[in-house]
C-alpha cells in the first residue's frame, strides 16, 4: 500500500558537498511522498558582525555582493538537484537569506509550517568538540517545532528498514511524539527496536518505567517492533554496538527539553552515539 501524504520539508545548505548529500538522501528518501522542498541559504558579510548594532541594507554595495554570491551558488545548487532523477510528485523552492543559520531556519518553518528538516553533519572535526557540525547541534537544540534528520558525511543512501530507538522508559510518550518515526517505518515497512541500555539493573524496569513501556508498545501498535535490552558499560557502546549487529539504517531518539536540566543533546546522548555517526539521526520532540 502507497502511503499519501504531503510534507514540507527545509534542507538547510551551504552549497557544500556535505550539504548536497543530504539533499540527495531527502529526495530518495521521500520518492513515494509528495513534497514541497525549501531549499535556504543564510549568507553572511565578512565586514558585518550578526550581533552588530547596524545591519546592512538592501542596496548597499557589500550585502548587494553576498546577495549575488548566494544566489549564484543557489542556481549552481538547482543544476545539480536537476541532475536527480526527475520527481513529479517533488516541487522546490529556493530562498537565499541574510541570517544566522539557526534563525533563517525558524522563520522559515515558521512561515511555510515544515514537517521535517534535513541537513548534512559536518563529520569528525580536529578538535572533536561536536559530532554535528555546530549549525546541526544549535538547530536540534533551539528549533523544537519540528523533527531533525541529520545525514552522515558521503552516506550513501538506504531505505530506513531496520530503525532502531534507544530509550531509558524514565518518561512517559505520547502518540504525536513518535509520529514521525512511525510514519517512515510505515513508508518502508520498516522495524523499531525498541532499545533499553541499563547497565545497572540488568534489564529489569521499575513500575513507572513498565507502565511506560507499555504505553509506547500500544502507540506503536500496527508497526512491527521489537523490544531489545542491551548490557553495556556506557550508552555509546551499547548502541553503536547494537547498530552494527542489526545493520541499522536509522537512530531516532527523543529530544527530551526537560530532561538533564536542558534537553538530551546537553546530556550528551547524541555524543555518546559517536563523534563520527554511520547512519542517518532523527531528532524527535517532546511537545
Amino acid at each position: 500500500m502507497r502511503l499519501r501524504m504531503d510534507k514540507r520539508i527545509l534542507l538547510p545548505t551551504d552549497y557544500s558537498k556535505n550539504a548536497l548529500n543530504a539533499i540527495r538522501y531527502a529526495l530518495e528518501l521521500y520518492r513515494k511522498v509528495h513534497c514541497d522542498f525549501y531549499i535556504l541559504n543564510a549568507f553572511h558579510i565578512s565586514s558585518y558582525t550578526l550581533d552588530s548594532m547596524r545591519v546592512p541594507e538592501t542596496g548597499e554595495p557589500y550585502y548587494e555582493a553576498a546577495k549575488q554570491e548566494a544566489e549564484a551558488g543557489m542556481e549552481r545548487l538547482m543544476q545539480m538537484v536537476r541532475l536527480h532523477p526527475q520527481n513529479h510528485k517533488h516541487e522546490f523552492h529556493t530562498i537565499t537569506t541574510f541570517n544566522s543559520v539557526t534563525e533563517a531556519i525558524r522563520n522559515v518553518v515558521d512561515k511555510k509550517d515544515i514537517d521535517m528538516i534535513i541537513m548534512g553533519t559536518k563529520g569528525i572535526t580536529e578538535f572533536k568538540a561536536r559530532i554535528f557540525g555546530t549549525n546541526t547541534v544549535n538547530v536540534m537544540e533551539r528549533i523544537r517545532e519540528c523533527p531533525v534528520i541529520a545525514v552522515p558525511n558521503n552516506y550513501m543512501f538506504e531505505e530506513p528498514k531496520e530503525i532502531v530507538f534507544p530509550t531509558d522508559y524514565k518518561s512517559p510518550f505520547k502518540k504525536k511524539e513518535m509520529a514521525d518515526v512511525i510514519e517512515l517505518a510505515q513508508l518502508f515497512n520498516a522495524t523499531i527496536h525498541l532499545l533499553h541500555i541499563d547497565k545497572d539493573k540488568d534489564g529489569k524496569l521499575d513500575r513507572k518505567e513498565q507502565g511506560n513501556k507499555e504505553l509506547l508498545q500500544e502507540i506503536l501498535e500496527g508497526v512491527t517492533h521489537q523490544m531489545h535490552f542491551e548490557p553495556a558499560a556506557n550508552i555509546s557502546d551499547g548502541i553503536n554496538a547494537f547498530v552494527d549487529r542489526h545493520k541499522c539504517d536509522m537512530i531516532a531518539f527523543l529530544n527530551r527539553k526537560h530532561l538533564f536540566f536542558g534537553s538530551i543533546l546537553t546530556n550528551p546522548l547524541v555524543k555518546k552515539i559517536g563523534y563520527d555517526p554511520k547512519v542517518p539521526i532523527l531528532e524527535l520532540n517532546d511537545n
